[in-house]
């Protein structure tokens, strides 16, 4: 019951990433940043990239455990 759960709430973190992710011109439309936050803006889009391989990652990993029935 716990990694189901779990799977749910990583579930709602990775849509939340991808579609952040999705935003045209990436994280400055959604904060509202103009050009000269370049080098932070780039920072924060790296960040998001890998906490997304992170987020798929263990939703990947959860997903095969519950495949096998426990008992």
């Amino acid at each position: 019951m716990l990694l189901i759960a779990l799977q749910l709430i990583i579930a709602i973190l990775l849509i939340a990433a991808i579609l952040l992710q999705s935003q045209g011109s990436g994280l400055s439309s959604a904060f509202g940043q103009g050009g000269e936050f370049y080098r932070s803006r780039r920072s924060m889009e790296k960040l998001l990239v890998t906490a997304t391989i992170v987020l798929a990652s263990v939703f990947g990993l959860i997903s095969i455990i519950l495949l096998f029935p426990r008992g």
